[in-house]
Parts: C-alpha cells; structure tokens; sequence
C-alpha cells in the first residue's frame, strides 16, 4: 500500500502510514485505535472511514464494517470532489470485494466515472472492477472509452483480449473476432504495434477465424520482428503452415526448430505429422484433455502410397541421425525415442518391422537404461510388439544389466529397470507363486544394498533405489490379490513403513501406505499420512482425491469437517482472488496469461471434486446434527432449507465437469476413485494400466451430486411433513401448507426415484417387495443407502399425504413398517455378519457407516419431529372418535419404529464394541503370525524375513550414522500395533457415533410414555 501514500480527502500521509503498517502487521486493535484517532479529527473523510471498514473486516466484524462503507460511499456521492480520490474508492472496493458485495464497489466506481468520464485513473479502477465480476462486455466497452480517450496501445489490447473471453467463456461468436480484427488492423494500419505479446494476440485473433494466411503474412512482414527468439517465431510459423495445409513447408519450418532444439518431443511429433500430412497432432492439442494428455498421438489412416510414405519416413531417420552421432546430443533422449516413433508409425501403417523396432529398444536400453523414466519412455512402443517379442525384449535386457559398465549408481538403475520391464510385460501373474515372492524378495535386498550410496546425501534428497520398494509393494500387493493371503497385504505395509523410518519424505511410499490402510479399514492412519504429505493450494485440488472419497464414508467426522474446510477456504479464496491476477497480467501487458487465468478459474469452478464438495459439506452437518431435531433445524435454515441445493441439481446436467486429479500418482489397483481390483476377484493380469475413465465418471459423479444435492430439502420438508400429520392446523409454523408440503416432497421423491433409474411406482413397488421379501435386496444394487433413503423419505410423505394407505384404515403403519424391516434386514443383519477389519480388509465398515448416519439418521428426524408434535400442547381435544383413534393408533406405530431403531443401532454397537474389546496383543500376534513362513511351500514371509535379517547385519561405517540409526529404530511390532491402533480409532469414533444415536432414541421412548 506504500504506493498509495500521500494525501487522501485531505489527510496528510504521516497520518495514515502508522495505521497501513499496523495493519500490515496485523495488528488490528492499535490499528482500530489509530484509526478512531484519525476519525476524530476527520469525522467526514470517507478516506478514514474506509480505513477503518477494513479494519473491522479484517478483525471478522463484517456487518460494521458494511455499516460504515455504505456510510463513507453516501459522503462520497454528497461531496463530488472526493470522487476523484482513487484511493478511497479502491480502499473501499477492496473491502466490498472481501464483504462479497462487489457490485457496491463497482457502483461507486461507476458513479465517479460519470461524473468525470474523462479521468483515466477512475477508468481503469472501473475496468478493474469489471475484471472482479468477470463482466467481459463492459470491460470490453471500459477498454473502448480508454483507447478513445489516449490512443494507447495496451487500452486497445484490453479491449481485444475482453473481445476473447466473451468467445472462450460466453456464447460471443463470429462477429465479435471480425470486431477484434477490425480493431487490430485499424490500429496496425495507423500506429503498428510495438509489443510482442500484441502480435502473438493478432495472430490468435486471426488463427481463430481459420485465416492463417492472413497470419502467416503478419508473421513474415514488420511485425514479425518483435518476436525476437526465432524459435518461437518458427514455431508460430509451423503452427500456421501445418493448419493452412502446407505440410511441406511445415515440415521444412519444423526441421530447423529441431536443428536448434533437437531434445524437443512435441516439436518432432509436429515434424512427423507435416511430413506424413497427418494434423492427428493439431487436432488433439485443441480438443484434448489439457490434465491428462494422451501418451502419444493417434495415427489416422495415411491417404500417401507406400512409396511416398516409406521415402519420406527414411528421410526423417536420416535427418534424425545425424543427431546421434553429434557428441553435443549424447545426452539427449529425443533423437533415440524420434527413431522409435518413426518404427511405430511404420508398423502402424502396416509394415512387419518388428526387428528395426526391437533393434531400436536395445539400442535405447543400452544408452538410457539406467535413467528412471525409461520405463514410461519405451511403454507405448512395447505395445506394439508381440508377445514373444516381448519376452525376447525382456531376456536382452536381463543380460544387458550384467554387461554394461560398473558405476554402481548405472549398475543399480539398469537393474530398476530390468524389474520394471519384468513387471511390465513379464506375465509375472503366469509364474509359480514362488518365484513371484522370490522377485519382491530380490527388490528389497537390492535396496539394502543400494543404500550404502546414499550415506552422504541430505535427508531430504532422494535415495538411489527408492523405487525398489515400491515396487515391491506392487509386487506383494498382486500376490494378495492372487491369493487373498492377508499377509502379503500386511508386508506390503511393513515394506513401506520401514523405507519411511528411514527416509520420511518420500511421497510415494505415502500414498500407496494410504491407499494400503484405507483398504486395511485403518483409515485414521491413512488420513494421518495423507497430512503428512503437507498438502496445500493448488495441490488440494489434484491430490486430495487420494483421502477425500475415503473420509466421506468414515465416521471420522472432525476430520472429515477439516479436510472440506480447508479445501473449500482454498477453492473460494482463490476465486474471491484470482480476478488480481488476471488485472495484474493485463498491467504487465501479459495477455496470454489473462485469457488463461480466466480459463483455469473457470475449469475450477467446474472441478467435480469442489461440486463434490459444496454438497457433501452441508450434508456432514446434517448428519452431525441429526440426534438433536432443533439443532438440525438450525443448520436447514442456515441453508435456506435446502432450496439452494435443489437448484444446484438442477444446474448439474447442464454443466460439463472437470477432472483435475493427478491420477497418475495412483496405485495400479485404484486407478480412479471408486474403481478398486482388489475387491473383485483376480483377473488374470500383473499389470493394470492407468484406465481412462473420465466419461463414466463424469457420468456417475454427476448422479451424485445431483442426488445428494436433493436431500437437505428432502430432509427438511420430511420434518415439515411429519409435524403437520399430527397436528389439527394446516399450516406449520406459518412456512407452508400441507398441500404445498405434500406435492412438493413427491415431485422431489420422483425425481429421486428417476436418477435411481425407476418411476415413482416401481420405486415404491421395489421398495414394498424388498421389505415384505417379495424380492431380493440385489433389485437396489449397488445404490442400497439411497434406496433407504428413499423409502425413509417415501414414509414421511406418506404421513401426510396418505396416498399410499391400504384398505381397512391403517394409514401409513405398513410404510412405517416397510422402513423398519429395510432398516433391520440391512444394517443389524450386516453388522451380524461382519468380520474383524484387520484380519478382513475391504470390508463393508463403509457401507455400515453410511446406512447408520443417512437412512437411519434421516428416519430419527423423522420420529423426533413426531413425537414433539405428539406432546401434549395444553389444549382440551375432544374425547373418542375416529380422528383419536387415528391418532393412538400412528403413536404405537411411532413406539414400535422407536423400539426398532434403537435396537438397530444397539445391535451395530455391541459389534464394535466386540471388536475393540479385543486384546490388543492378541490382534498383533494374529498379524505378526500372517507374516511367518510356515515350511518351505508358498505363502508370505520371506520379505518380511529379508527385513528382520537387516536389523542384525547393520554397519555403522558402510550405511552412515544416519542411516544406521534409522534402521535400528524400526520395530515390525510397532507397525503391527500401530494398525491395530489406528483400526480402533476408527471404530471408536463409529461407536461414538452410534451411543449418540441411542441416548437420542431413549430420550423418544421416554418422551412417547408422557403421549
């Protein structure tokens, strides 16, 4: 704020720098102090009053600090003179900006702008507060005036880059590039351009309308020059060349950017395709996914002979080459993997060269073997070979490890690479079991090995062969799979556990540990690894995905409430924020950066994760609240009783969503949330890729959202619904009547009945068939929560509307009864039936948790609101009739409901309580015992063997002090009692959870003995 220093409404700059840099300090009570002080001797400054604003803002006093801007924006209107003072107005804006009403700054701004529509510094304030609300048209038009007023340059270029958002985010078109065409080239025409980022606009503007050669001309003449690194200049030039349909001079342009730049990948991927006349290239850069790229480009079917199409292929092996053999290139991946590419596109169109691509492998290998992205490099071309060429691959490099040079760090990584190349196309899943287990055995001896060449490093330097062991925890984690012998499960976290003791920041031994404990139902440990990670900003968003569907069906619900909290605090001040960057890059005249500014908030706002989110944040209250009906009414009316939620899933099918994750830091047997091999059966396969999945997610997520959004005002109205069936009046609470009550709760049941894919009827009639056992529980599917939701809902309307009533008078008993069975049949006998967690990883814990604190927890609102509408109000009622016997009839309906639910629940918590009653040493020894080797036949415990054999073979000298430290502070029995922990933290918090429920309940039955 230093620059705005100096006299503001008349105050002189020695006042208000003592108050700035209090604030900047955050000292917020000498600052107020400070300020009251000014405000004494300037009572009328809107300058001192909007100091003061955001002072109190600043200190969460939020309705102050609105009272006094409104006031400081009336003594601004009234005194026209203040109007010109831009620090008041931006002090002002920046506190209506953090109070979310942006509009109130931009109006003041706009007031002062019509007043003195000619001051440019009052312009750019206004055009920057059109830059907050995203407003492109006006700031469009603000930009317009600014140019009209200076002639400036960088006014024009704000007014093009508005023209181009409109087209990228909003439904602008055709027309308004010709209007930014049209600006440019009158603009051009009388005062040229002087800035390259200006040119590289034009040339976009006009690449946008298909006319590259209007671009191509541009680029060639005056203007070229301001692009002063001919690289870039060349690489705009092919670029151009390649969409206009001149692939050859494309090619040639292509040719001397890879003369200048020969290790550039997309570069050659250019070349090829122009000399090929293939735009494969082009196309999937502007329709891609820009968060996950594909590996390599899709060929389409050449339309060249087989003559011009093997000629042109050799001259580019020719002219790549001679890279190889300059001893500038030796380092240089590029070249090597060029040639590669040029076999595969042979091979792709149509030629048995199955020789020159082995040829070109090996010859890869023997130059880059050693490096750790060899793997990832050669994996698209390993596809495209046979399986025996496979095998024949993977003998050559197994001998190749044992005849190149013997620099221990190249010995060790051509070894990485040889298990890798094994695991990725060496049938591993085909072998005896026991050579898979003397594999994982070979990776963690290799590591102990290795690790003497580490000694000198920093702690946080990565360790040559730190990859060992997560390979071996894929390797342990197959033959689990394979076997379903839960102690490979548990080495595969022993393995991990101990390369953490003795390096902590590894971050990949991390995630797969939290991926590990999730599925082991240690979840607490998962979450507390997960922190460790220190995830923060950006990251929130890509790496979250890892812990965040875990946490949603937890009971770990403190932690739950902190992880969405601070990803929403991030996701929404970095909304509330970004509009600073864009404006600052439009001040650095940086105008690619403003168009992707804007784009990247824009693709946040659509991330699915954050939509997941906003719904599932509410929902956590709810569910938080749900034992106490007054405090649940307090969280529905601080969300507008749900209405908000509704016209979000209204929003949702509209919307296209964004999947940000970084998925390929994923375990092989997650590759994306919801997706997990370890709970089907074995598949017959070592090695699972890294599926694309995003269409049927983005499918499913948005059944979700769309599904869950629904339920705070399902919710709401269900409460609302079952107070007015047993009271006389028709109206609750002054809100709404019965009828409106009633029809709107059965639109919204439709509407849940249709996403899970029936109309209302078959719902009801599924639902009625499952209960009375007419059908079988696996007409729900995989969707059994909300199908209980669903008929815990369907009961409440029924109170009310009585449209389900059977003949013979009983009004709603059989919907009652139809909720309790479900409840019952889904959740006491589950919980009957389940096992230890440890002994049983992937379990139905989750499941358990989600039927207890959703239906359940929705049908407990229900009997609350009930029975306090049951109460005796204090009015005399008549005696006798059939509206009395209605009445004693439904309360007995009510008891039994209440009786069921409470023994539900009971029932779940004597199962916890059975498993954490449990000696803790008892549960250690059955996980230690797992890890034995009994004989000689297959079954797990040699790695963990391997691991104890270290503890007595540690030397000091050879591994380091450091080192040697850490390896005697490892304890297997410390990991085994730590998983042990960490499963019972997890069920305590369910048991918690569960004795909330039942202290509710008790208080009910009490409660209904006074009815």
């Amino acid at each position: 704020m230093a620059s705005k220093f100096g006299l503001a409404g008349g105050i002189p700059e020695r006042r208000v720098r003592q108050i700035w840099d209090a604030v900047d300090s955050r000292q917020f009570k000498n600052a107020l102090k400070l300020s009251a002080a000014l405000l004494s001797k300037y009572p009328n400054s809107p300058y001192a009053l909007a100091l003061k604003a955001l002072i109190l803002e600043r200190m969460g006093k939020s309705d102050e600090a609105l009272a006094i801007c409104l006031n400081a924006k009336e003594l601004l209107y009234k005194n026209e003179s203040m109007l010109m003072d831009d620090l008041t107005l931006s002090t002002l804006q920046i506190v209506f900006q953090r109070l979310d009403h942006l509009e109130l700054g931009t109006s003041c701004y706009e007031y002062a702008c019509s007043k003195f529509p000619n001051n440019l510094e009052l312009m750019m304030g206004l055009f920057n507060c059109y830059v907050r609300e995203y407003s492109f048209v006006k700031q469009q038009q603000t930009a317009i005036k600014m140019y009209k007023l200076v002639g400036e340059e960088r006014f024009l270029l704000w007014a093009v880059c508005s023209i181009q958002l409109q087209v990228f985010c909003g439904n602008g078109g055709e027309k308004l590039l010709l209007l930014a065409e049209g600006l440019l080239k009158k603009h051009v025409a009388s005062h040229s351009l002087h800035e390259p980022e200006a040119l590289i606009v034009y040339i976009s503007i006009l690449e946008q309308q298909a006319k590259y050669g209007d671009a191509l001309e541009i680029l060639s003449g005056k203007l070229g020059s301001l692009l002063m690194i001919e690289v870039d200049k060349l690489r705009i030039q092919g670029r151009l060349l390649a969409q206009s349909g001149d692939f050859a001079a494309g090619a040639n342009t292509y040719q001397k950017i890879l003369e200048l730049c020969p290790d550039d990948w997309e570069c050659f991927l250019h070349y090829l395709g122009c000399l090929l006349e293939d735009d494969s290239s082009w196309s999937n850069g502007v329709n891609g996914d820009p968060v996950h790229p594909p590996k390599f480009v899709e060929c389409t079917v050449s339309h060249l002979t087989d003559e011009v199409l093997n000629s042109r292929l050799s001259n580019a092996s020719a002219f790549l080459l001679k890279f190889q053999v300059d001893a500038n290139n030796c380092f240089l991946r590029g070249p090597y993997l060029a040639i590669l590419e040029i076999e595969r596109r042979r091979h792709l169109y149509g030629k048995s060269n199955y020789d020159d691509i082995m040829k070109a492998l090996i010859q890869y290998f023997f130059k880059f073997g050693h490096l750790a992205c060899f793997t990832s490099d050669v994996e698209m071309f390993l596809q495209v070979l046979t399986p025996d060429n496979k095998m024949e691959f993977l003998e050559k490099v197994m001998k190749g490890t044992n005849s190149l040079p013997t620099i221990p760090t190249k010995v060790l990584g051509l070894s990485i690479t040889a298990f890798k190349i094994q695991q990725l196309i060496g049938n591993i899943d085909k072998v005896p079991v026991v050579e898979h287990e003397a594999l994982a055995g070979q990776m963690v001896e290799m590591y102990w090995k290795s690790l003497p060449l580490s000694k000198g490093l920093d702690p946080q330097e990565s360790m040559h062969g730190e990859e060992l062991l997560s390979m071996t925890c894929s390797v342990l984690v197959q033959l689990y799979w394979r076997t379903r012998h839960l102690g490979y499960f548990l080495e595969a976290i022993m393995v991990l556990e101990f390369g953490l003791t003795i390096r902590r920041y590894v971050w990949q031994y991390k995630i797969l540990l939290l991926h590990l404990y999730s599925h082991l139902g240690a979840l607490s440990l998962a979450y507390e690894w997960y922190k460790s990670l220190d995830v923060k900003n950006i990251l929130m968003e890509t790496v979250s995905h890892h812990i965040l569907p875990h946490m949603l069906l937890s009971p770990l619900w403190v932690d739950l409430s902190n992880l969405l909290k601070d990803y929403l605090r991030f996701m929404d001040d970095h909304f509330r924020e970004s509009a600073d960057l864009t404006f600052l890059a439009y001040r650095h005249r940086n105008y690619s950066k403003v168009i992707e500014f804007v784009q990247f908030k824009e693709q946040l706002q659509r991330s699915n994760q954050y939509l997941v989110a906003r719904v599932e944040s509410p929902i956590l209250q709810l569910k938080q609240r749900a034992d106490s009906i007054e405090e649940e009414e307090g969280v529905l009316e601080s969300l507008n009783c749900g209405i908000h939620f509704v016209e979000l899933s209204n929003e949702i099918t509209s919307k296209t969503l964004t999947f940000n994750e970084d998925f390929q830091s994923r375990p092989w047997w997650t590759p994306v949330p919801g997706k997990n091999y370890l709970l089907g059966p074995f598949e017959g396969i070592s090695y699972c890729p890294k599926e694309n999945l995003t269409k049927e997610r983005e499918e499913n997520v948005r059944r979700v959202i769309e599904r869950k959004s629904l339920l705070p005002r399902m919710i709401y109205l269900s409460i609302q619904s079952a107070s007015v069936s047993l009271k006389e009046n028709a109206e609750v609470n002054g809100s709404m009547s019965e009828p409106k009550i009633s029809s709107e709760l059965k639109f919204l049941l439709e509407r849940y009945a249709k996403m899970l894919g029936s109309s209302l009827t078959d719902a009801i009639e599924v639902v009625m068939g499952v209960s009375t056992g007419l059908k079988s529980s696996e007409a729900f599917g995989s969707d059994t929560v909300d199908w209980l939701n669903f008929a815990v809902f369907l009961n409440a309307w029924n109170l009310n509307s009585h449209e389900l009533s059977q003949p013979g008078g009983d009004q709603c008993g059989h919907t009652w009864h139809n909720v309790d069975t479900l409840l019952d049949k889904h959740i006491s006998e589950k919980a009957r039936s389940m096992e230890s967690l440890i002994c049983f990883p992937g379990g139905d814990l989750p499941t358990l948790v989600q039927l207890v604190t959703e239906p359940l927890a929705w049908h407990g609102l229900v009997l609350q609101s009930c029975v306090r509408s049951s109460l005796p109000s204090g009015k005399k009622k008549k005696k006798g009739g059939p509206a009395e016997h209605s009445t004693s009839q439904l309360s007995s309906t009510i008891r039994d409901s209440i009786d069921s639910s409470c023994s539900i629940v009971e029932e779940v918590a004597k199962w916890i309580r059975d498993q954490i009653k449990r000696p803790e040493d008892e549960v250690v020894e059955i996980i230690l015992s797992s890890l034995r080797k009994k004989g000689q036949g297959e079954g797990p415990g040699l790695v963990f063997r391997i691991l104890e054999s270290f503890m007595s073979s540690i030397d000091e000298v050879e591994l380091g002090s450091r080192i040697s430290q850490a390896v005697k502070s490892w304890s297997h029995v410390d990991v085994a009692r730590k998983i042990v922990t960490g499963s019972s933290t997890v069920l305590s918090e369910f048991l918690r959870i569960c004795e909330s429920k039942i202290k509710s309940l008790q208080a009910l039955k009490r409660q209904m003995a006074q009815v």
